[in-house]
């Protein structure tokens, strides 16, 4: 990547600052608007999967890029778990169970990933653990898990917002 510019700048990274904006503004939404904040927050989420793309496309994958990916997805979870044990404290202990094998399982796989030279923690060894090598070789597989968590909290989310309010003349 020498010659090319800051990495600060590469496009992917880019994608990843305003995913970090839309965050922020999902967050500070959380508590009031549920639509804005999940409008922002599955945005931010969509945008997840174009700053791969770029990277690849514009061969501009970089350590700091697979970095600033794998935090900024768990700061987001994080945080929407934080705000969904307030709305359900019946929970809160599985939730927090939840962010904490998250944290950890990323952080080591992506640690163990940086150990070994890998520019991702996407990059993995091919003969090692079959479901991790479906997980990041096959691309819908890994769209599919990832967008299905984020949806599955997503849900949790706004259906504590419309709880017992009519949604097309049906009751939730």
């Amino acid at each position: 990547m020498e010659g090319h510019g800051s990495v600060f700048l590469f496009v992917p990274n880019l994608i990843g600052y305003v995913r970090i904006i839309l965050a922020f503004i999902s967050f500070y939404f959380m508590p009031s608007n549920p639509v804005i904040a999940s409008s922002f927050y599955l945005l931010s989420g969509f945008l997840d999967s174009f700053d791969g793309y770029a990277a690849r496309l514009l061969n501009q994958g970089t350590r700091f890029g697979a970095m600033l990916d794998m935090l900024t997805d768990r700061c987001a979870t994080m945080c929407l778990l934080v705000n969904l044990s307030l709305l359900y404290p019946t929970y809160t202990l599985p939730l927090q169970l939840s962010m904490c094998l998250d944290i950890s399982s990323h952080w080591l796989h992506l640690h163990s990933s940086m150990m070994t030279g890998n520019t991702s923690h996407k990059s993995i060894d091919l003969s090692g653990n079959p479901i991790l090598r479906l997980y990041y070789t096959s691309r819908k597989v890994l769209f599919v898990m990832c967008s299905g968590n984020e949806l599955f909290y997503a849900s949790l989310y706004l259906l504590h917002f419309t709880e017992r309010q009519p949604v097309l003349g049906v009751g939730v």
